[in-house]
């Protein structure tokens, strides 16, 4: 005897809602390099609005979700939502100050020590060669170290370049150098120890006459 039970209802218009904790300003200044960039290179036109195209970029930032869901859920193409992710990147790097600028920023408003630390961003596992060394022994987890600076109240100054995984706090800081160039305008820092959850003075700032 065949069963004959109605199909269920299928996909079609399903759209995926994410919850992004970020201020309105966040969300107007990210749309307000959207809508300059395209005129810059000559490609005024795109898809949607730059505010949209903001909170969708973030969702996959933010949300760590696939390209692909919130371009079905908007009718886009996946290609799309990728490539406005790479130039919301690009614009967000270019506007970082270089580690230089923002420790003589510091010395300028009299400040006097800065804070150094490690932190471990997690990604996906990669297939092929790629996974090896992105795996974090310490962490037992796939992501990217990077090396950040921030003023006496928490306030982000700097941010290193990514590295792979299986790289330790200790040899990014080797390659990036924070300490020489906090050294040559005359501020130290307090960093944790790595190995254990102490803080200690890593560069000390000259005497002052």
């Amino acid at each position: 005897m065949k069963k004959n039970n109605p199909h269920a209802e299928g996909p079609d218009g399903l759209a995926c809602i994410a919850r992004l904790p970020l201020s309105s300003a966040t969300l107007n200044h990210l749309a307000t390099l959207m809508r300059d960039h395209p005129k810059k290179i000559g490609s005024p036109w795109r898809a949607l609005p730059p505010g949209k195209i903001a909170g969708i970029v973030l969702a996959v930032l933010r949300c760590d979700q696939r390209p692909g869901d919130p371009a079905g859920g908007n009718g886009l193409y996946r290609t799309a939502v990728t490539r406005w992710v790479r130039e919301v990147v690009g614009l967000l790097v270019a506007r970082v100050p270089s580690l230089d600028r923002a420790l003589k920023k510091i010395a300028r408003n009299g400040g006097g020590i800065v804070l150094l630390d490690g932190s471990l961003i997690r990604t996906r596992r990669r297939i092929g060669g790629e996974n090896r060394k992105n795996y974090s022994g310490k962490r037992k987890c796939h992501g990217l170290p990077v090396i950040a600076l921030t003023d006496g109240k928490g306030r982000l100054l700097w941010v290193s370049a990514v590295r792979p995984g299986r790289t330790s706090e200790t040899t990014a800081c080797r390659h990036d150098k924070p300490t020489a160039h906090l050294r040559a305008v005359g501020l130290g820092a307090v960093a944790r120890r790595w190995a254990s959850s102490a803080w200690t003075t890593v560069a000390r700032s000259p005497t002052r006459r």
